[in-house]
């Protein structure tokens, strides 16, 4: 078959035939001479205008529905169409109501009631403080208008252990009443009557005129350690039954405690703990994790100004010096201490410390013995003395009469001296 390569009217570029064309029944279109010169195709005819599209007929309801203009699956689908928009709608709305306030009131209300088991396990600070706040008593001290609160603790059926300065007001000052505020329903309030005190220690004991009262029980604060729990209980700012916890931060901890309107004038071999303790907690227990009494709040340390609350440095009587004190007045209403016959300052030669004779009392323990002026004591008995404070703790851990050995430095060289301790 041979290939006839040919343009066509109306055309333009090359197009290939393999066989007869749409005018094989013309044998001049099939077969023409190659010679004869080629055409250009005229220019195509115009294409009619095409006819306007007919209008869009708007059906109204009842045309589209009753008169059958539209088709059921039309109808169908418009249907499904509206159910879809309006449950779209319907949680559009229901969102917004929720997020829109209604009523603020509703007088059928009734909150549901939830009682959970409340487990108070034995030795809980809850139990703890369950069992001793019976046993801690608000003291009141009011001349006129003017008044202080304090704290305190039943340790015999009508006697009570406080601080000196909670009470001393009430032995100096003409006028001034005494009250004893109980735990328990009632708030019972009671007078009571100074048996006695000591500016040494900041200790006393008063008695009251009751039956029945709960006694607190008195644990051991020489086997305290360091990080042992601790729970303080008193009247801060005068809120009876308060309850904080701590540990205890040091013991055999050295505080001077002076003024505070009494005369108290103490140096106390404290235990320091970190539980909070503020004005009106003084004379209030301080009690272990069995709930005995290890100490008796006695002081704070403030920063001064108005940052005079607690800033977790408390510091409390060990009870073992409380117990002995406290046995004395209420034996005698008085009570003795040791001495050792000397007044003394703080010192150290950068590589020492110790407590510097300033001078001896003539006749008095140290002169006896042989301590002199200068010398600087650095051990009472079995224990250190790095400064003047040290010095009256170590002393007074002993009994008059007592003998003891002190070592001194005198001129360079150390020595033990036995000392026979008198009493003040």
């Amino acid at each position: 078959m041979t290939d006839d390569l040919s343009r066509e009217p109306g055309t333009v570029g090359v197009t290939r035939h393999d066989g007869p064309t749409r005018d094989d029944d013309d044998p001049q279109r099939r077969w023409r001479n190659p010679h004869e010169p080629t055409r250009l195709a005229g220019p195509p005819e115009a294409s009619p205008d095409p006819e306007p599209p007919a209008a869009l007929r708007r059906f109204t309801l009842r045309e589209a529905l009753f008169e059958r203009r539209l088709r059921l699956s039309t109808l169908i689908g418009l249907l499904v169409t509206a159910m879809l928009i309006g449950a779209v709608g319907a949680v559009i709305g229901a969102l917004v109501v929720e997020r829109t306030p209604g009523a603020l009131t509703d007088p059928d209300v009734e909150l549901a009631q939830v009682q959970p088991g409340v487990v108070r396990d034995p030795g809980s600070v809850a139990e703890i403080a369950g069992r001793v706040l019976p046993s801690v008593v608000s003291i009141e001290v009011r001349t006129g208008d003017v008044g202080g609160t304090g704290s305190g603790v039943v340790i015999d059926g009508g006697y009570v252990l406080t601080n000196n300065h909670v009470v001393s007001s009430a032995a100096t000052t003409a006028g001034a009443v005494l009250s004893v505020v109980f735990d328990d329903e009632e708030q019972t309030r009671v007078p009571g009557t100074i048996v006695g005190r000591d500016p040494l220690t900041d200790l006393a004991v008063v008695k009251v005129d009751v039956t029945g009262a709960v006694v607190a029980q008195l644990g051991d604060s020489a086997s305290l350690a360091v990080g042992d729990p601790v729970i303080a209980i008193g009247s801060p700012l005068g809120l009876a039954g308060t309850v904080t916890t701590g540990v205890v931060s040091a013991v055999d901890r050295p505080v001077r405690l002076q003024g505070g309107g009494s005369d108290t004038d103490a140096v106390i071999d404290a235990i320091q703990t970190d539980a909070a303790v503020n004005p009106g907690n003084s004379g209030g227990p301080l009690v272990d994790a069995t709930g005995a009494v290890i100490g008796i709040n006695s002081a704070i340390r403030t920063l001064g100004g108005q940052e005079s609350g607690s800033i977790g440095l408390g510091f409390a009587i060990p009870i073992e010096t409380a117990r002995d004190i406290a046995q004395q007045l209420i034996a005698t209403g008085s009570v003795t201490h040791a001495s050792i016959g000397v007044n003394a300052r703080s010192a150290t030669d950068g590589v020492t410390d110790g407590a510097q004779v300033q001078n001896v009392q003539t006749s008095g323990p140290a002169a006896a013995a042989g301590i002199a002026e200068g010398d600087i004591i650095t051990r009472v008995g079995d224990r250190d003395v790095g400064n003047a404070d040290e010095l009256i703790v170590a002393v007074r851990a002993h009994q008059p009469g007592e003998t003891v050995p002190v070592v001194v430095v005198r001129d360079g060289r150390e020595t033990t001296i036995q000392v026979v301790l008198g009493s003040e």
